[in-house]
């Protein structure tokens, strides 16, 4: 069995004294100061994560545009250079198979961001979808580190760093850009629900962009933040994970997102059929928070139960909330159990423990 694959970054996570798990083949930081202190400083002011595990693919030429919108349910037509969508790729069946971010970088240029645990069979598949268009697929993963610096504090942190007008890069904007003099893919995304950038840099180049930031962010309370607190702060957020609220086995509409699947755009792609039925009829279960003021949290596969104790959902993801002070999770329920206010179970140990329906997200910054 090989070893883990370490990012460009590693010796600097070991040297600030990070903890590491093996995450989807790579050795990735988990945490370093701890999930709490981590979790708040990006809420409060800024952190600083490496996600160079993440897979990129470019779908470049002519009929570029026409091959993702065969590829993926999005318009990618309907994307201007310097924008990006959130999408997903499908099954003929309409399952999903990764939920991926889609950066037009010209005319006939795209960059494709998969999950790291995906990024193999996203590659496979587009590569596969595209080969009847003009245009070429290549896996780029290799040519990329990736930094994120999330929080309120991050256009105070990198604007001294670049000569770009942070101020004029709208919210899932890309756009190539100069940071701590190094050429980099400034994008105004991310995982966390605040505000900041993610960085994709050449991997000779992440380690001068990760000091620049550190240095630049020293005033402004930046932290180097893992893995750990990330899950945290998309839960808060109310953002899916793959393998817990988004699978193969379920389509973008039982996770409330059918808002990506573009019907309407033209030609055929992969999964419309069942899509377009899937829309017709409402999904049995369906995706909602879970509120408890219990101690203990809601857990990836606890079972949800109703008043009487009927078993009528699952858990698919959970946590203490650092931010609210008390644990949250998500959950598929029976429909006719999923408006916010409905009292619920949730069994953790063989305990049942009262839990409420409550709206998603848990947390939303503040504009």
């Amino acid at each position: 069995m090989s070893s883990p694959r370490r990012t460009p970054l590693h010796h600097v996570h070991e040297a600030l004294g990070a903890t590491f798990t093996e995450f989807a083949g790579w050795q990735m930081p988990l945490r370093y100061s701890g999930d709490t202190a981590e979790h708040n400083a990006v809420r409060t002011a800024a952190g600083l994560f490496d996600l160079t595990h993440m897979g990129e693919i470019r779908i470049s030429g002519p009929q570029a545009a026409e091959a993702l919108d065969y590829a993926l349910v999005a318009n990618a037509s309907a994307i201007t250079p310097g924008r990006a969508r959130y999408t997903m790729i499908c099954n003929a069946a309409g399952g999903v198979l990764d939920d991926l971010i889609v950066y037009r970088l010209g005319e006939q240029e795209f960059l494709v961001v998969a999950n790291a645990a995906n990024a193999a069979v996203v590659s496979a598949e587009l590569a596969e979808r595209v080969s009847g268009f003009d245009a070429q697929h290549e896996d780029v993963s290799d040519d990329y580190a990736l930094i994120a610096v999330q929080g309120p504090n991050a256009v105070a942190i990198l604007a001294p760093l670049t000569d770009t007008d942070l101020s004029g890069v709208k919210y899932y904007a890309g756009y190539r850009a100069q940071v701590a003099g190094k050429d980099v893919l400034l994008a105004r995304t991310g995982y966390t629900g605040e505000d900041g950038f993610e960085l994709f840099t050449a991997p000779g180049d992440a380690e001068a962009v990760w000091q620049a930031l550190t240095e630049s962010g020293a005033e402004h309370g930046l932290q180097p933040t893992g893995l750990s607190c990330r899950d945290t702060l998309r839960l808060e957020a109310g953002m899916p994970l793959y393998g817990n609220e988004l699978s193969a086995d379920l389509t973008p509409y039982h996770a409330n997102l059918g808002r990506v699947v573009k019907l309407d755009k033209p030609g055929d792609f992969v999964g419309k059929e069942a899509l377009a039925a899937a829309a017709e009829k409402p999904t049995e279960r369906t995706l909602v928070g879970l509120s408890t003021d219990q101690r203990r949290a809601p857990r990836h596969g606890y079972r949800v139960l109703d008043a009487d104790g009927a078993e009528i959902g699952v858990v698919t993801s959970g946590a203490p909330s650092p931010t609210l002070g008390h644990p949250i999770g998500m959950a598929y329920v029976d429909r006719d159990h999923g408006e916010p206010g409905t009292e619920l179970q949730v069994d953790i140990r063989g305990k049942a423990v009262p839990a409420k329906v409550v709206a998603l997200p848990f947390y939303r910054r503040n504009a």
